[in-house]
């Protein structure tokens, strides 16, 4: 199957890409990539490579592995145009996050917005990972002119976390992990139709990772075709869940 993987041109997570690409690929199936400008070879947030302070903070070995054998991959050196690609023609859709300035570009894009829209309308398998689930929150339906995202429940980025980490190293990076004034989770919870019944926040962490072996900590959001996560310690599982979704649409 082809699952579709929208991109800023730089900033994204390492954990929140590397990982679901190298597991989806594993498994058979084919990641194409698609940044604004056809061609455009993205790179990731580089203090998630080298630890966001004093080595701290950053991506785990494991996914920083994964990332290197990922820039290497010829689908990921010559992506696709986010407005030229047809979403047909894709078996599902994954937007992960990431929180530095780069970001905007992806998570602002109204062009972005209009194809995962279409996406969405296909009924396929979408997933989406901290700050991506505000491509969905900005998404608008075009028969209801309200976010595709307003009828279903979801998690995302929570404010404790990104408060957490905005107090933690703004003396150093200011506002590194501030992407905008408003808090991720308080945007999504605006795009919902009823916030309290359908967010989920899910069990408090601050520092506790899942990986290829443990899910403990990880924690997902399924709801019909769609799949969310929290963070980068939720990716394995995310990815192993959506490969989940993947094997259950009609056709597989």
């Amino acid at each position: 199957m082809r699952v579709l993987m929208p991109l800023p041109d730089r900033d994204f997570d390492v954990t929140e890409v590397a990982v679901p690409w190298r597991l989806l690929t594993d498994a058979g199936h084919q990641v194409v990539f698609a940044t604004e400008r056809a061609g455009t070879r993205p790179a990731a947030d580089p203090r998630l490579l080298t630890g966001v302070l004093f080595g701290q903070l950053g991506a785990e070995d494991e996914p920083k592995r994964f990332y290197e054998q990922l820039t290497a991959a010829p689908e990921f050196t010559a992506p696709a145009a986010w407005a030229d690609v047809d979403v047909t023609a894709y078996d599902g859709l994954l937007l992960p996050g990431g929180h530095a300035p780069g970001m905007r570009q992806y998570l602002g894009s109204a062009s972005l917005q209009r194809q995962v829209a279409r996406f969405w309308a296909l009924g396929r398998p979408v997933g989406a990972i901290c700050h991506g689930v505000l491509v969905l929150a900005r998404a608008e339906d075009p028969a209801t002119g309200r976010s595709v995202l307003a009828g279903h429940r979801t998690t995302c980025l929570p404010k404790y976390m990104e408060r957490t980490a905005y107090l933690t190293t703004a003396w150093r990076l200011g506002r590194y992990y501030r992407t905008y004034p408003a808090y991720v989770e308080d945007e999504v919870r605006a795009a919902l139709t009823d916030p309290s019944g359908q967010f989920e926040r899910g069990p408090r962490v601050l520092t506790r990772r899942g990986t290829a072996t443990d899910d403990s900590p990880a924690f997902v959001v399924q709801d019909g075709h769609y799949l969310s996560a929290r963070w980068p310690g939720d990716a394995y599982f995310f990815a192993r869940r959506y490969l989940e979704l993947l094997r259950a649409r009609p056709g597989a």
